[in-house]
């Protein structure tokens, strides 16, 4: 089992997720894609999973938290249905005993969350007001801001552009639909990317995207590798 995955934060990466070869978990039926990884059963994580239909999870604490976004089809448990667009963070503590019936694909972030981060969130993207972005073209759904982490989707019209910048606490995305792009290459549906503290770049998209980003919440010193 892999473990030690990508740990060092100084360093960028950038993954098609959909080139990954899925990897069985211990519960039947439940496969992931692995693209950062502290312990193969514990610690850090960030992960695509796929549930089959009529698949589930044993009951499970989160004791650093758990985040996720549903890529596709409908994630269960005892709180609720999670269709696609749906993001969700469970804090420190929580627990649950997931399934889906129709089967469904997450982007799943674990043991990422500080311990007084209490907050628990359910947004259907599909039903939220977006908010004009900083530049002609972007449109921001914020989903989550607890300082200095910000998380949100970004929708990019074809032709988009933002100014060049830096992230002082580094940047992590993925790419939901269409084609991102900066000056680094080009990002299609199913890219994850992270860039390290003080990357920058100026970042575009001739096609058009939307983007799932998550800034601030990366620090060197946290590296567990």
């Amino acid at each position: 089992m892999v473990e030690n995955l990508n740990m060092d934060f100084s360093e960028r990466v950038v993954i098609e997720t959909d080139t990954l070869d899925w990897v069985a978990s211990r519960m039947q039926g439940v496969e992931r894609r692995m693209l950062e990884r502290d312990n193969p059963e514990s610690g850090r994580a960030t992960t695509i999973v796929r549930y089959a239909p009529e698949s589930f999870f044993s009951p499970h604490v989160h004791e650093a938290g758990e985040e996720f976004v549903v890529l596709e089809g409908v994630f269960s448990d005892e709180h609720g249905d999670y269709g696609p667009g749906y993001y969700v963070r469970n804090p420190p503590g929580s627990s649950h005993k997931p399934f889906s019936a129709e089967g469904c694909t997450l982007l799943v972030k674990l043991w990422q969350m500080e311990p007084e981060d209490d907050n628990t969130v359910r947004i259907d993207t599909n039903f939220a007001n977006w908010l004009p972005g900083q530049v002609l073209g972007l449109t921001v759904l914020p989903l989550y801001e607890r300082p200095p982490e910000q998380v949100a989707l970004v929708r990019w019209q074809p032709g988009s552009e933002f100014q060049h910048h830096v992230h002082p606490g580094g940047e992590e995305i993925f790419v939901l639909d269409g084609t991102f792009e900066d000056e680094q290459g080009r990002y299609p549906k199913g890219t994850w990317l992270r860039n390290p503290p003080y990357s920058e770049h100026t970042p575009f998209s001739s096609e058009g995207c939307l983007i799932w980003v998550k800034v601030g919440h990366l620090q060197v010193q946290d590296n567990i590798g």
